[in-house]
């Protein structure tokens, strides 16, 4: 019987549909409550689940009470034992590492733990490189090593971990940023220490490459193909995402951007800033628009990091043909021949964006590169 850890932090990623940059703290938690954001770290976790289904009469869960474990894992009808329980509602960091504590005096082969960067520092702050670990991707900062590159990912990599596929572990980074500064447009991400993980490479991410674009002739090509575009469009909303390679267009246009948010633009004039999911459904209804994104370096994710406010119904909406994806070439090489991913969470959306997708690299210069899904 496979000995499973598993710690889910429910809040993990409510900020990032309403542009609130993240979700630590109580104060940013109420907020997003308070707003209507919706917790899908459970969601997310069935996704991966699902993936071993078939194989859970070999399996036993170790997990907390609740939200963070437990109800998900009897609805799904796997066994467990309860090694933690939930003191108060709205659970917080403290119950992640008392729940990490249990796991590790349970012995357990491995921890799943879903969330994002802030839950895997305090995931490591107790297991550290004791117990192999495998993170879902949930949160809204996820530039760390330890997770898959999507929950499905994740649940392809349990399967074979616990059939007895996958022996060997590496060392993988974590990595987290601060909120506050991400919030003022900041990236700031510092190392924290270092777990195990599965050695599964096409399915675990890389640690996110930082620093902004060198090639400055490149991106004025870029943004002249975008800028273009917007002539040739006036009556299109352009959604612009965030990102280095997207903030060169924004100054470019000579436009205060949020550089890890999303702003509208119609006739190269901006108007709105920082939308939330919702804000950006409800500008869209009924007009013509075009998504401007880029890809994450070295992780190749376009949709579900740092964007969570393109959600699946704004995707729907928008259909792949509308999405502008921008890129220096260099970029895409950084891949090493590694796919783009999405993960909007929603399987559908996520099989209709795969596939080739057109990647503009300089004025009038396209190349097609593949886009995965791993559903």
């Amino acid at each position: 019987m496979f000995k499973l850890g598993l710690i889910i932090n429910p809040y993990a990623g409510i900020g990032g549909a309403l542009a609130l940059k993240g979700s630590d703290g109580n104060a940013i938690r109420q907020q997003a409550l308070a707003l209507g954001a919706e917790k899908k770290a459970n969601d997310k976790t069935r996704l991966a689940l699902e993936l071993i289904l078939a194989i859970k009469h070999k399996v036993h869960f170790y997990l907390a009470s609740g939200e963070m474990g437990e109800d998900l894992i009897k609805e799904m009808g796997f066994a467990y034992s309860l090694v933690y329980q939930i003191e108060e509602t709205q659970t917080e960091s403290i119950d992640t590492e008392a729940t990490a504590q249990a796991l590790l005096q349970q012995q357990v082969d491995l921890i799943l733990f879903v969330g994002g960067d802030g839950t895997a520092r305090n995931v490591c702050n107790l297991i550290a490189e004791s117990i192999p670990v495998l993170g879902i991707p949930a949160g809204c900062k996820i530039h760390s090593g330890v997770f898959a590159v999507t929950p499905q990912a994740a649940g392809r990599v349990l399967d074979k971990v616990i059939k007895g596929e996958i022996v060997s572990v590496s060392q993988a980074e974590v990595m987290d940023i601060d909120e506050d500064l991400f919030r003022q447009g900041k990236v700031n991400a510092k190392h924290f220490g270092e777990m195990q993980v599965p050695t599964e490479l096409e399915y675990i991410q890389a640690v996110k490459m930082g620093g902004k674009e060198s090639d400055e002739m490149v991106l004025a090509d870029i943004s002249a193909h975008v800028i273009e575009l917007m002539e040739e469009y006036p009556r299109h909303i352009f959604v612009m995402g965030s990102g280095s390679t997207v903030d060169y267009i924004m100054q470019d246009l000579q436009l205060t951007n949020t550089l890890l948010g999303v702003d509208l633009l119609q006739g190269q004039k901006l108007i709105a800033s920082d939308v939330t999911s919702r804000q950006l459904l409800q500008a869209i209804q009924g007009k013509n628009c075009k998504l401007v994104i880029t890809l994450i370096g070295g992780q190749g994710h376009i949709i579900g990091r740092g964007n969570q406010q393109l959600s699946p119904e704004f995707l729907t909406l928008l259909g792949k043909e509308n999405i502008l994806l921008v890129a220096t070439k260099t970029k895409l090489l950084g891949l090493q021949g590694r796919p783009l991913i999405v993960d909007s969470g929603d399987r559908l959306v996520n099989h209709n964006l795969a596939g080739l997708i057109t990647v503009t690299t300089g004025y009038r210069d396209q190349v097609l590169y593949p886009v995965t899904d791993f559903n």
